[in-house]
């Protein structure tokens, strides 16, 4: 199953995440299908960035966001 999830990027105590095209078997940070958006918590407010026409387009197709790049889409617009 293809998902769109969160790639986890940054240092140690410095996340940064890249919303990513996966299917489900590959590894949190290994193999993608394709890179639709960012995710900085430690912006103050958070920064999300979001290919909305890419992530319609990929849900479209029968990607599953996961609970929290639903969240993350819902407060970008997207969803």
């Amino acid at each position: 199953m293809v998902k769109i999830r969160l790639r986890r990027m940054g240092a140690k105590k410095k996340p940064y995440y890249r919303i990513v095209v996966a299917d489900s078997r590959f590894p949190r940070d290994g193999r993608f299908i394709e890179e639709i958006g960012t995710y900085n918590p430690l912006t103050e407010p958070s920064e999300i960035t979001v290919n909305a026409e890419r992530a319609k387009e990929w849900m479209d197709k029968g990607a599953q966001p996961t609970d929290t790049v639903r969240a993350l889409l819902k407060k970008a617009g997207v969803v």
